[in-house]
């Protein structure tokens, strides 16, 4: 049998196994003089190549059991940039065996080395160790068989100085295992020079090598009627009677070797062999790989006569000749893969002098970790200056990009602005907090790859300070008057001018209006402003060095009026809360926010005010009473006041409704009477209807729908004023839920019994 298709090693990277690597072969053939029986396992210890005593590999000094290392010496003499020389890579570890991770850096010492896994610290001690060349090593990389607890993870070292922080990429520790089969050779009979395919499955962390024995002997390697696929498919051509017996897998990698169950192949013997339509026993599956690996497309078929298998690609390109081999009578096997060999690949078996043909597809994606085709270039920029950082990747798939600043993530908001798909980062007004170490992280399921550049503040001369007592007055609806303390001499003599930065409330800082103002002026107007309009404005000083930093941002607006009264709608959350919503204006500016007041109906201690800027329009009230009655009241307000208020009624009565503060009067005589609010079911309200007809002797209909108005009380301090003269009740019924709001208004008292 001769191996068609490579059967790679085990995907295991690090010092820790090299030796392992090497010696893969060894594993079956310390597997052939165990004690082996069906579906047996067989473990080995394996010493590690270069590292005798875990000892060897630490520092002198055994007193260092911080997390971190300082690596006061290196980089002394090399440029002040901070970068990795080296950084962790994805590697598989063995269990109760040392683990060597690298990370090394250069830059201005002193640099501080720390590790995470799972970014959570990893602490040092008698387990771990940070080396002195900042590697992290694990004396016993351990899993605890009784419960989940494992050294393996996502592992990433952060080197920091006195500029700023990097973090590496994230490196994949892995704990090689060898589960058992997923799946086992099965029986199959086949006639005399057929076709025979025998498959297992199992998944080993690293990829497990798949050999096959006969009769428990190692299938013969001379015999070119035999291909082995790396995934574990044994096929066999041209079947003979000798290639009868007793099948099965054996698979081994660092961790265990295993034998799969047997499986009978027998040979049956035909006389004249019919004619048999070609038929694909196995065609290509769908396959990810990344580039520079191979892909093996397999492709089986058998018929009478035996049938041609050529492939093609589905859109019409060539496969192409390089790096490309056929294995066996029919699989494909596709080297050093890159991302023009992506695309769905058909497999066609044809009968000899004939058209008649089956066909089968795979797709291969091939995928690419990224690369950076731009990255971002370390500057040096004057405080209140502005600095634009670049990063673009290539990658399959797209990568994905973020940004980080002294190893966190950054957020964007106030001066930092990322646009056009992360790819560009804006500072602008830079300050102190500004200055740090920003890496640009490209990201894709084919892996991760980072760069880094430092944003210096310049300690040239110094810049103007921020302009002072920055005011505003209204003049007209068009314009505003703005003024501004003048500098002392000392100051002022280096200002070439002023720049005032205007926007409308709530919008983007490039939608800034910007006015130049002479050195001289202390005063300006600022003229074609829309009217009832609150704006955002600061001011900057700026010499021939550059701008200042900027004044305080006030708020101003234009006469014209106060904004329109606000709708609002309440939902009951439950019976003690209750969520308040309102709609904002189209425009940005035509309001600085929102003021919200609550305030019970029968309780009215209970209450409560709220402020809100303008772009809020959401608010939950709870804690409240208990299936009460509440006034709820919003309005909007800008520099010119408060709009008109809005209200509504609100009931917390599980399935109680609001409804607005409106009019409603009834014909109604003198008396006094104290107003109830009761919630009720529509049943309860009929019966209720009834007693107050007995009760109250009335003559005329006791429901009353709105025939005139009575106003809501202005206030709501009115809302506990004097109770209201009259006798008359209203009923309101609602049929599209359960419960109904019914308000019922009490006949007078009678003399002597009254509390007031």
């Amino acid at each position: 049998m001769k191996m068609k298709g490579p059967a790679p090693p085990p995907s295991v990277t690090g010092r820790s196994f090299q030796a392992e690597c090497q010696e893969n072969k060894q594993l079956v053939r310390g597997a052939e003089t165990q004690e082996d029986k069906e579906g047996s396992d067989v473990s080995h210890g394996l010493d590690i190549g270069g590292i005798k005593d875990a000892a060897d590999l630490e520092d002198d000094d055994d007193n260092d059991d911080d997390a971190d290392l300082l690596l006061r010496g290196q980089g002394a003499s090399a440029a002040s940039e901070l970068a990795f020389l080296t950084e962790p890579g994805d590697i598989i570890a063995v269990r109760d065996r040392p683990l060597l991770l690298d990370c090394q850096v250069e830059g201005e010492g002193p640099i501080s080395i720390t590790w995470r896994r799972n970014g959570v610290p990893v602490p040092t001690g008698v387990r771990a160790t940070v080396l002195a060349n900042g590697t992290l090593l694990i004396r016993n990389f351990s899993k605890r068989r009784d419960s989940n607890e494992t050294d393996a993870g996502e592992y990433d070292c952060a080197a920091q100085n006195r500029y700023g922080m990097l973090i590496s990429r994230k490196a994949r520790v892995q704990l090689a295992s060898l589960p058992k089969f997923l799946s086992h050779p099965q029986s199959v009979a086949v006639d005399e020079g057929g076709v025979a395919r025998l498959t297992c499955q199992v998944n080993g962390i690293p990829e497990a090598s798949i050999t096959w024995q006969r009769d428990r002997s190692l299938l013969s390697t001379d015999d070119p009627r035999y291909t082995l696929l790396p995934n574990g498919v044994l096929q066999i051509t041209g079947v003979r009677q000798s290639d009868s017996g007793s099948y099965r897998c054996v698979a081994a990698n660092i961790a265990n070797t295993r034998f799969s169950q047997e499986a009978q192949l027998s040979v049956t013997v035909a006389g004249t062999r019919l004619y048999k339509e070609p038929v694909i026993l196995s065609g290509p599956q769908n396959l990810t790989i990344n580039v520079h690996q191979t892909a093996i497309l397999e492709c089986i078929a058998t018929g009478n006569p035996r049938p041609i298998v050529s492939w093609s690609r589905l859109d019409g390109r060539s496969i192409g000749v390089e790096g490309i081999q056929v294995l066996g009578t029919g699989n494909l096997m596709i080297s050093d893969a890159t991302l023009q060999h992506s695309g769905v690949y058909v497999c066609s078996a044809n009968r000899p002098g004939s058209r008649s043909r089956r066909t089968a597809l795979g797709r291969l994606v091939v995928q690419a970790p990224p690369e950076f085709v731009q990255w971002p270039q370390s500057v040096s920029r004057p405080a209140g200056g502005s600095a634009v950082f670049s990063c673009t990747a290539s990658g399959a798939p797209e990568p994905h990009l973020i940004w980080l600043k002294n190893g966190k993530l950054l957020t964007p908001g106030g001066n930092v602005k990322l646009t056009n798909g992360n790819t560009t980062l804006a500072i602008t007004r830079i300050t102190a907090e500004d200055e740090a170490i920003y890496q640009c992280i490209a990201e894709n399921s084919a892996g991760t790859n980072q760069a880094s550049a430092r944003l210096a503040i310049t300690q040239g001369p110094e810049l103007p300070e921020a302009p002072t007592g920055l005011q505003a007055t209204p003049l007209s609806s068009s314009s505003l008057q703005l003024a501004w303390e003048q500098p002392e001499e000392h100051i002022s003599q280096n200002i070439i001018g002023y720049v005032l930065h205007i926007r409308r409330l709530g919008e983007p800082d490039s939608a800034e209006l910007q006015e130049a103002v002479s050195k001289t002026t202390f005063k300006h107007e600022v003229l074609n402003l829309d009217p009832a309009t609150t704006y955002s404005i600061y001011l900057k000083a700026y010499s021939a060095l550059g701008g200042s930093q900027q004044s305080i941002t006030i708020t101003a607006t234009t006469l014209g009026g106060v904004p329109a009264s606000p709708s609002f709608y309440t939902k009951v959350l439950n019976q003690t809360a209750m969520q308040v919503y309102w709609e904002l204006p189209s425009k940005p500016g035509k309001l600085e926010g929102f003021k919200l007041e609550y305030r019970g109906v029968s309780n009215p201690d209970i209450h409560g005010q709220e402020t809100f800027p303008g772009h809020i329009n959401t608010h939950t009230i709870s804690h409240l009473e208990a299936a009460a009655v509440y006034l709820v009241q919003l309005l909007a307000y800008n520099g010119n006041g408060d709009s008109p208020p809005n209200r509504r009624l609100v009931s917390l009565v599980e399935g109680g409704s609001s409804a607005p503060a409106g009019p409603c009067n009834c014909d109604h005589s003198d008396g006094s009477v104290s107003t109830l609010l009761v919630g009720i079911h529509s049943g309860v309200a009929a019966v209720l209807c009834c007693l107050l007809v007995v009760l109250l002797g009335y003559r005329r209909s006791l429901l009353c729908r709105k025939s005139g108005s009575w106003e809501t009380p202005p206030t709501l301090n009115e809302v506990r004023g004097p109770k209201v003269q009259s006798d008359t009740f209203e009923l309101r019924q609602r049929t599209d839920q359960p419960p109904v709001m019914v308000m019922v208004e009490a006949p007078p008292l009678q003399a002597g019994t009254g509390t007031g």
